[in-house]
C-alpha cells in the first residue's frame, strides 16, 4: 500500500507540474467557469422560476454552474492520458513496474484538485457579486465533496474512453457531442418544471440533476440530511456503476 500511494503521489506531481508550467492554461483551466457565471447570472438576472420567485437567478444558477465545472473537468480528465497514449510515453509508463491502477488515481486526484479550486472561486466570485450560501462554510465544503461525488464516475468514463479510443479526434468528437447537451438535459440552468415534459423525465435520470439538487438545496434551504443522504446514494451508485464499466474496459486494455 506505500508502494501505491508513492506512486500515485510521484504521478500526481507530475500533473501539477505539467499544469504549473503552463501559466495560460492555468489560468484558463481556473477562470473558465467564470464565464459562465458571469454570462448566465446576467443573461438570465431577470428570469424568476416558479417556486424561486425570492431567490435571485445568480444564486439559483451557481450550484449548476458549479456542476458544470466538476462534470466538464471529469469528462476532459481522459486527454492527457490520450496524448501519452500517442506519444508513446504511456507505453513506457506501463512497463514500469508500478501499480497501473496508481495511473488512474493519481489522474482522478488531478482532476478533483482543480475542480475544488474552481468551486471555491466560482463561489467567491458569485458571493461578491451578491449570491448567497446559506449555509455558510460548512455548506462551501459540501459543495465541493458532492462535486467530486459527481466528479469520479464521469472521470473514469473519459479515461476508459481515452484507452479505448484510437485518436484524440474521435475523443473530442464524442465529448463535444454529448458533453454541451448532457448539461442542458438537467436542472443546471433550469427546474425541470420549467421545462417539456420528456425534457423532465430525461433530466431526472442524469446524475448531474442530482448533484444540482442537493447543492441548490444547501445553498437556498440549508442542510437536510435524509434528502442529501438520498443525493449522496445516488451518486455513490453512480460512481460504482461507472467503476464497474471503467474496470472492464481499463482490465482489457491494461493488460
Amino acid at each position: 500500500m506505500g508502494d501505491f500511494w508513492q506512486e500515485t503521489s510521484a504521478q500526481l506531481a507530475r500533473w501539477l507540474a505539467r499544469l504549473r508550467r503552463e501559466p495560460f492554461n492555468l489560468f484558463f483551466t481556473l477562470t473558465q467557469p467564470i464565464i459562465f457565471l458571469v454570462f448566465f447570472s446576467s443573461m438570465f438576472q431577470k428570469v424568476k422560476w416558479v417556486g424561486y420567485e425570492d431567490v435571485s437567478y445568480r444564486t439559483f444558477a451557481l450550484a449548476g454552474i458549479i456542476a458544470f465545472a466538476a462534470f466538464g473537468n471529469a469528462l476532459a480528465g481522459g486527454i492527457p492520458l490520450l496524448f501519452d497514449k500517442e506519444n508513446g510515453f504511456l507505453t513506457r509508463l506501463l512497463s514500469a513496474p508500478i501499480t497501473r491502477s496508481s495511473i488512474l488515481v493519481s489522474r482522478f486526484l488531478f482532476v478533483s484538485i482543480v475542480t475544488a479550486l474552481q468551486v471555491l472561486i466560482i463561489i467567491g466570485l458569485a458571493c461578491i457579486m451578491g449570491a448567497t450560501i446559506t449555509t455558510g462554510i460548512p455548506g462551501v465544503l459540501a459543495l465541493v465533496v458532492i462535486s467530486s461525488l459527481l466528479g469520479f464516475g464521469v472521470t473514469i468514463l473519459s479515461l476508459a474512453l481515452a484507452f479505448s479510443l484510437p485518436s484524440h479526434g474521435t475523443f473530442f468528437a464524442i465529448v463535444g457531442t454529448v458533453g454541451v447537451p448532457i448539461v442542458f438535459l438537467s436542472s443546471a440552468l433550469a427546474p425541470p418544471e420549467a421545462m417539456p415534459g420528456w425534457m423532465q423525465v430525461v433530466v431526472r435520470l442524469n446524475p448531474i440533476s442530482y448533484a444540482v439538487d442537493g447543492m441548490r438545496e444547501i445553498t437556498l434551504r440549508g442542510f437536510d440530511f435524509g434528502h442529501l443522504g438520498w443525493i449522496a446514494l445516488v451518486l455513490v451508485g453512480f460512481d460504482v456503476l461507472c467503476l464497474a464499466l471503467g474496470a472492464r474496459v481499463l482490465s482489457r486494455r491494461l493488460a
